[in-house]
Parts: structure tokens; sequence; C-alpha cells
């Protein structure tokens, strides 16, 4: 694995236009789980496993991406799924693969989570993050995070270890410190074109500017993005292992130009980021009040456990109505109870993909593919 992984990575960087890409690292891949063999839902012994991924929803479409740009997302978004499935494939669970494809996601700057993650009004990245396992329904998240370079192994953290689900500002960045997770200074988050995307959206505004930081007196060389893009790139994995586990993550770092310690709907367990096995596994991302309003999550995975609805016709449900109707944009990624891999969105595009075990992996942007 680690031989494919590593062409995908360099396949990749030779694409991006991004000067940092050199610099992403490998993520250390959680000890092999012993493989396991799960019945499918027609009672075969056949494993089966699955992963779908996103990096926002919006307004995306062939107009405002250039070849370029496409090439870059869609190479971004198979590593990521690469890495996942080829680690399912070795019997790896369903939450270490979550967390493992979520921290590689954040540590690319084409997506608004950890590095690259925009700006508030201030001028500073507040970060994020939930993750959820769908065997126990045990759950974990953070927000406002300043100084942890993975907020998605921060919410595991918090899961696993402080008894409690979701831990926001300092307390957060301190616990996550004292469970040993890396601490960054600013200057790890900044990308010079979530700052330019901030004056944009400031002067437009009419309001205050901040001051440039210190340590970004030097510009860098741009991540080829379009000019228009404002907050997009909210990153989520869903994920069904050998076992049939679901688990679902979700990481972000907001809006641009977010005010009074905004927080949205991606560290709030039923709204951005919810699994139960047996049932679904799904991240979203989009307008976070309005997915916050309907409890998106688990009002979809309620659709399905209580109604008995697909996963599709749920997911359109909540999200092509019910969001919608309330004057919602976004989308959904979502595996039903067997794993099968669904998307919903209400907007132009939505960056996604998806691997299942039998098939090769698939990306996709634009609402017509």
């Amino acid at each position: 694995m680690r031989h494919v992984t590593g062409r995908v990575l360099a396949a990749l960087c030779a694409l991006a236009t991004v000067s940092a890409c050199a610099s992403l690292p490998s993520p250390a891949l959680p000890a092999p789980a012993e493989k396991a063999q799960a019945a499918s839902p027609s009672g075969d012994q056949t494993a089966r496993w699955s992963i779908a991924i996103h990096g926002g929803a919006g307004v995306i479409d062939r107009t405002r991406l250039t070849a370029t740009q496409e090439a870059e997302f869609r190479a971004a978004l198979e590593a990521a799924l690469r890495m996942g499935g080829e680690r399912l494939a070795e019997g790896g669970s369903a939450l270490d693969v979550a967390e493992t494809v979520a921290r590689w996601l954040e540590d690319n700057p084409l997506f608004n989570a950890g590095r690259g993650a925009v700006f508030t009004a201030e001028g500073r990245n507040e970060l994020d993050a939930s993750i959820m396992d769908g065997r126990t329904r045990a759950a974990g998240a953070v927000a406002s995070l300043t100084a942890t370079r993975h907020p998605i192994s921060a919410a595991r953290k918090v899961m696993e270890v402080s008894g409690h689900v979701m831990l926001a500002g300092e307390g957060a960045d301190a616990f996550a410190a004292a469970q040993g997770l890396e601490q960054v200074g600013p200057e790890w988050f900044f990308t010079e074109h979530r700052w330019e995307a901030l004056m944009r959206r400031l002067t437009e505004d009419g309001r205050p500017l901040p001051p440039r930081p210190v340590f970004a007196k030097i510009p860098q060389a741009p991540v080829d993005l379009p000019s228009d893009e404002p907050s997009r790139g909210t990153i989520g994995v869903v994920v069904r292992d050998l076992a049939g586990d679901l688990a679902a993550a979700t990481s972000t770092g907001g809006l641009t130009g977010k005010q009074w310690g905004r927080v949205g709907d991606a560290p709030v367990i039923g709204a951005g980021t919810y699994a139960q096995n047996g049932v679904c596994a799904v991240s979203a991302t989009g307008a976070g009040e309005y997915f916050l309003r309907l409890s998106v999550a688990r009002s979809l995975c309620a659709l399905i456990e209580l109604k008995g609805l697909s996963a599709q016709t749920a997911a359109d449900q909540v999200i092509k109505k019910d969001l919608a109707a309330l004057g919602g944009t976004g989308g959904v990624i979502v595996l039903g109870p067997s794993g099968e891999v669904v998307f919903s969105f209400n907007t132009p595009g939505m960056y996604r993909g998806h691997w299942v075990a039998g098939a090769e992996p698939e990306t996709g942007i634009f609402a017509d593919e």
C-alpha cells in the first residue's frame, strides 16, 4: 500500500501548483486490525468495504474551474480515496480510516480545513471537527481550535479519553496538547489564497481589515483556486469496513470573515456528522446554520431507520426538499445500511468521491456527473 499511495501522492504533487505540496506528509497509518469478514445483506460471507469523501459544496461549475484546477481537485480526491480504500482492504477499522483520511485532507491546502482554512474577521484560523463511531455511537468534537494541527484527531481524543462529547476554544487546544497531539503556530495554517479571500470579503462588507501577520510578510506562491472561492472546502469522510462497522468524520475552518466565535454544523453531532451501524454514516457540508436548524445528519438517518426509506431517498428529502425550503444550500455524503454510497446536494457542484470494494475509485465535482 505504501508504494501505491506514494505514486498517487507523487502524481498529485506533479499536477499541483501549490508550493507547499512537496511538504504534504504521508499520514502515519494505525497498525492494521485483524482482517474480518462480514456477511453481506444477502447473507453471503463476501467481505465488502466502502468509503466516500467530500471537499465542500457550492457554486462550482465548469465555467469557474480551469482544466488545471479541476485536475488538481480530482487528483487530491483520488489520492484520499486510495489511501482509505487500500487501508480498508487490509482490514483497517472504519474509525481509523476515517481519521487517517481526514488528517490528510486537513493537511491539503486545497480545502477549507486545517492547513488552508479560511480566516475569521480578526485574521485568525478557528477550526472545528467531529467524529463518530457507528458501532458504539460514541462521538467527539472540537470547536474553535487555533493551535492543534489535526482537529479530527483532537475530536477522536475527546471521544475516547475526555468523558465528554465536545470541547471548545483554548480548553480544547490545551486538552489536545495534553494528549500529545501536535501543536503548531498560526503560520502552519496560513495560506495566501485564503488571506486574499478575507481581504476581499471584508472590503466588500465595509469592515475593517486586520493587519497582515508578521510571519506572512513575504507572499506565498498562490494555491490555484478559483478567484471566487469563498469558504468552500469543508472535508468529510464516511467509511464502512470489512466488519460492517460505520464511521463518519468532518472537519472545517468555517466561514470567511466569521465573527464572535461563530461555530457551524461541522462539530455538532447530529447536524454535520452522524454514524450508526446498520443505518447510516453521514458527513455534511454547506451553510451550517441551516444544517443546525434541521439536525440534518440525524434527521436523514432517522428517515432510513424509522421510515424505511432508502439512503438516496432520505438524503434527497432532507437536502433537496427540507433544507432547500428553508433557503439552505449544501450537501451530504452518505453510506447506507449495507455500505451503499449516496450523494445529495442542492448546489451546482460538490467536490466528492467514492470507492467500493470490487470497483475503481470515482470522483465528481459538477452536478451533472
